[in-house]
């Protein structure tokens, strides 16, 4: 049985960012534009909790997103592609994670050196996952935030309504087909986070690093240009 690509990625980055939420106390690896908004909530609290992670995730997040970007130039010219190396070394951040976590869950409410670097290595590994996508994955539909996702569901939904012509309608069921299964696979891998981090604590990281088998496996399994 193959899965496909999007499937996988989208379920990672639902899990992650969820498992990171709760375990680090509320820093968004997936994607930064939630941090701004709990790094806020932070410095006005008592506790401040997670501060220096939350303002520290969105310079990670840029530094290797141009990090990839220069890595893939390089690559280019040498008539090479990144895109196995890429996900070779999220593979390593996630191990690298699950072992130190292993050890340190649960992590205090306010900012350690561990706590830190689990941190920042998700967002790094996230921020390379956003950046494939740019890269690799262009065709495929953005499995990190789900904003543009739903949006875009909703105005297909909202188009049949309009009682387009046969060929439109086509269309729009063939954009549905192709954005709904990616949120579903999203909403399931924050699910799934939950339930580990209230019934295996210790074991919350170690599914990030065995998805990344699946998607290695798998990675051929995806819309090419």
């Amino acid at each position: 049985m193959q899965f496909r690509l999007s499937k996988l990625l989208s379920f990672n980055a639902g899990y992650v960012d969820t498992a990171s939420f709760l375990a680090l106390h509320g820093l968004f690896s997936a994607h930064v534009t939630g941090n701004f908004v709990t790094l806020g909530a932070a410095l006005v609290s008592e506790s401040q909790t997670g501060a220096w992670a939350k303002l520290a995730a969105l310079p990670m997040f840029c530094i290797t997103v141009l990090s990839v970007k220069l890595l893939d130039q390089n690559f280019v010219r040498h008539q090479n592609s990144s895109y196995a190396f890429f996900l070779k070394l999220m593979f390593l951040l996630f191990s690298i994670v699950a072992v130190c976590s292993y050890f340190y869950l649960p992590f205090p409410k306010y900012d350690t050196i561990m706590s830190f670097t689990v941190g920042m290595l998700l967002v790094a590994a996230m921020a390379i996952q956003n950046a494939m996508h740019r890269i690799h994955w262009t065709k495929e539909s953005p499995t990190t935030v789900m904003t543009g996702a739903t949006t875009q569901l909703m105005l297909n939904i909202a188009e049949l309504f309009s009682k387009p012509s046969q060929e439109k309608r086509l269309q729009i069921r063939q954009s549905i087909v192709a954005i709904f299964p990616t949120m579903l696979s999203f909403a399931l891998g924050c699910a799934v986070a939950a339930i580990v981090y209230k019934f295996a604590l210790l074991w919350l990281f170690l599914l990030p690093p065995v998805l990344l088998l699946m998607i290695y496996i798998n990675r051929d399994n995806y819309k090419k240009a």
